[in-house]
């Protein structure tokens, strides 16, 4: 081989290098009932750890049998190089380090591909916080969840008011106005 076409396989493999380390993540194929407004774009991913919160309950209506019901998420908030950003907690809200923070309302929901893990979100939100790093944001899907199913036993009237706090982790993408 050349000294030529030694320096332009070497640039090739330089500059294919630098075009992979500017791609941004991929995000997850979600399904087109979780599509956020063709007005807004995806502006941050935060990737969460915690719980989902579950109380033995009385079924409405039905006070002799019981069931788990959800009570709330509790979980921290991470950005891609893994530096807490934020948390989620009952609202549902997602807050931001700076104060910032956003409240959801369901919008529409689908089953998660992995079995055993709770499904996967399109919300609307509101701000309901300061100015700051989530206050723009206007929807949030919730995507590639693993766990936080409610427990499939011990929940009887013996048990009622207990609680029960079932690891998860997801995906939150936030997205805003363009």
């Amino acid at each position: 081989m050349t000294k030529i076409a030694t320096v332009i396989l070497l640039l090739t493999l330089f500059l294919a290098a630098l075009a992979i380390a500017q791609t941004p993540p991929a995000t997850a194929p979600v399904p087109g009932t979780l599509t956020p407004g063709p007005t807004e774009s995806l502006a941050l991913i935060a990737h969460a750890k915690g719980v989902q919160i579950y109380e033995c309950r009385a079924k409405p209506n039905q006070p002799t049998e019981f069931e788990w019901t959800f009570v709330a998420p509790e979980a921290d908030l991470f950005d891609a190089g893994g530096s807490k950003i934020g948390r989620h907690y009952a609202g549902p809200h997602w807050e931001a380090n700076d104060g910032s923070k956003v409240l959801g309302t369901v919008k529409a929901r689908g089953d998660a591909p992995t079995p055993g893990a709770i499904p996967w979100l399109l919300l609307a939100t509101t701000s309901v916080g300061p100015k700051g790093a989530f206050s723009p944001v206007t929807s949030i899907q919730r995507v590639n969840t693993v766990g936080g199913i409610a427990p499939k036993a011990g929940c009887s009237r013996d048990t009622a008011g207990a609680s029960a706090r079932i690891d998860y982790t997801a995906d939150y993408y936030l997205f805003t106005g363009k």
